[in-house]
């Protein structure tokens, strides 16, 4: 099926009783879209990750919110449905933050009020980011222009899923590619697998497919050989959550990419809305890593990998220390991880 790269996973219905996600644990066999009409609902499709990628889930918890107002405006239920969204993912901030701005703007009100005015600031969210999506791929364009002089591919590697399908417009690892190609500027992703959920092979390639930007799958542990074969020209992640000093939490296996990266002398940026920067925290060590079910890493594909009773650890994240990167892309520009409070002084602790 080939989409747009604007086209979003998740659509508000007019009659404002429910929106509809494209269930990504069907990808890349099957386009099924499901409908939420309920905070428990959204919570659920966060939970199971039929919506995954931090500005998408944010997006998704605020309609989760709004659709709770709407069968019952109460304090009461406003701060129940804030609380079963919030839990539902411990690491990415854009949760937290979608939820607050919504709880902002409806807890002044009558409660009569509350539903709609919850939906508009979902609306705004979602339509915001994707216009974030756009300027982080302009800034990010910029970046694969001066490395493709002589017009030969520039080859960019990825990790997970930091595209389309990931927020509420062209994603945000992606969102340079994108722009790249419908320029014409010639590009080849290297597309991590990413495992245990594969998202890079399932979701990814998926999307790269569709828009017919030249690809091809590894497995996440050839990433260091192709790099050390200087194969590999940039890589390319986002990120659920950036502490202010600029490290970056991404999916597990980040981390061996920028070691690899740095050893090898290969650029390596993280791409974030300025959403997923959390300032309360001073460094990566302060972000809550979540740990999922053993499950997905001893079945793969139906078929178990490993003896009964293995053990096994599944942490779904991992922390670049800032010193690893060589920059961070936002909304506002490019600039190494520990300058982030210069592109946003406002946001900056004294």
């Amino acid at each position: 099926m080939v989409v747009d790269t604007d086209f979003r996973p998740l659509h508000a219905l007019p009659d404002r009783r429910a929106v509809e996600i494209v269930d990504q644990t069907q990808l890349p066999h099957r386009w099924v879209t499901i409908r939420l009409s309920t905070a428990s609902d959204a919570a659920h499709a966060i939970r199971t990750m039929q919506v995954r990628g931090a500005p998408l889930i944010g997006a998704t918890a605020a309609y989760g919110l709004a659709l709770a107002l709407a069968q019952d405006p109460t304090d009461a239920n406003l701060a129940a449905a804030h609380a079963l969204l919030l839990e539902t993912r411990p690491t990415a901030v854009n949760l937290r933050w979608a939820l607050d701005r919504c709880w902002r703007a409806v807890v002044p009100l009558s409660p009569g009020a509350r539903a709609d005015a919850a939906w508009r600031e979902a609306e705004a969210i979602a339509t915001e980011d994707a216009a974030i999506n756009r300027a982080i791929g302009e800034h990010g364009l910029a970046l694969i222009e001066r490395l493709a002089p002589d017009r030969r591919p520039v080859q960019i590697m990825t990790h997970c899923n930091a595209g389309a399908l990931a927020t509420m417009g062209l994603g945000t690892a992606t969102a340079p590619i994108y722009l790249a190609h419908r320029s014409g500027i010639p590009v080849h992703v290297w597309v991590s697998e990413t495992r245990p959920r594969f998202q890079g092979s399932r979701l990814t390639a998926w999307e790269l497919n569709a828009q017919g930007v030249p690809h091809t799958l590894i497995v996440d542990s050839a990433s260091a050989a192709l790099m050390r074969q200087r194969r590999v020209d940039v890589v390319l992640v986002g990120a659920d959550r950036v502490a202010s000093n600029g490290d970056v939490c991404n999916k597990i296996g980040t981390y061996e990419k920028a070691l690899a990266a740095r050893e090898s002398g290969v650029p390596i940026y993280a791409a974030v809305p300025s959403a997923t920067i959390d300032w309360t925290i001073d460094d990566g060590d302060s972000i809550p890593i979540e740990e999922r079910d053993p499950e997905e890493v001893l079945d793969a594909g139906g078929e178990e990998i490993a003896p009964p009773g293995t053990a096994v650890l599944n942490p779904a994240f991992d922390v670049t220390p800032a010193r690893l990167l060589t920059g961070i892309i936002t909304e506002r520009g490019v600039c190494a991880p520990q300058a982030l409070a210069k592109l946003f002084p406002e946001k900056a602790r004294p």
